[in-house]
């Protein structure tokens, strides 16, 4: 199993509950495949660098995961099928990214516990 993590953004006319189940779709969609999901973080709603889709806006959705590389072919066809997906990406992470991810997903950790 390779680690992985994807970014994706949610059209910004969606209500909160909206992108909470587009999420967890999208979460279920993995975990069905057979990948273990080891952090979610909703970034919320952000300013874009550039209008895309007439849209400055979006929620920006993380998800870290570990799975087979045949389940990101099926994850990126969801994400096309989908019109609450703007934009998206998903990148494979080599050791290093794999450290500094944990790093900051402690950090993240200790500072919601303070």
């Amino acid at each position: 199993m390779n680690k992985y993590e994807t970014v994706f953004i949610l059209t910004p006319v969606l209500s909160d509950e909206q992108m909470k189940e587009t999420v967890a779709k999208f979460t279920k969609l993995l975990t069905d495949k057979g990948a273990e999901i080891v952090n979610e973080e909703t970034w919320g709603l952000k300013k874009m660098a550039y209008a895309i889709q007439k849209k400055s806006t979006g929620f920006y959705c993380l998800v870290e995961f570990n799975a087979e590389p045949e389940v990101i072919k099926t994850l990126e066809t969801a994400f096309r099928r989908d019109e609450k997906v703007i934009r998206f990406q998903t990148v494979k992470l080599d050791k290093y990214a794999a450290a500094y991810a944990e790093k900051r997903r402690n950090k993240l950790s200790h500072k919601e516990e303070a």
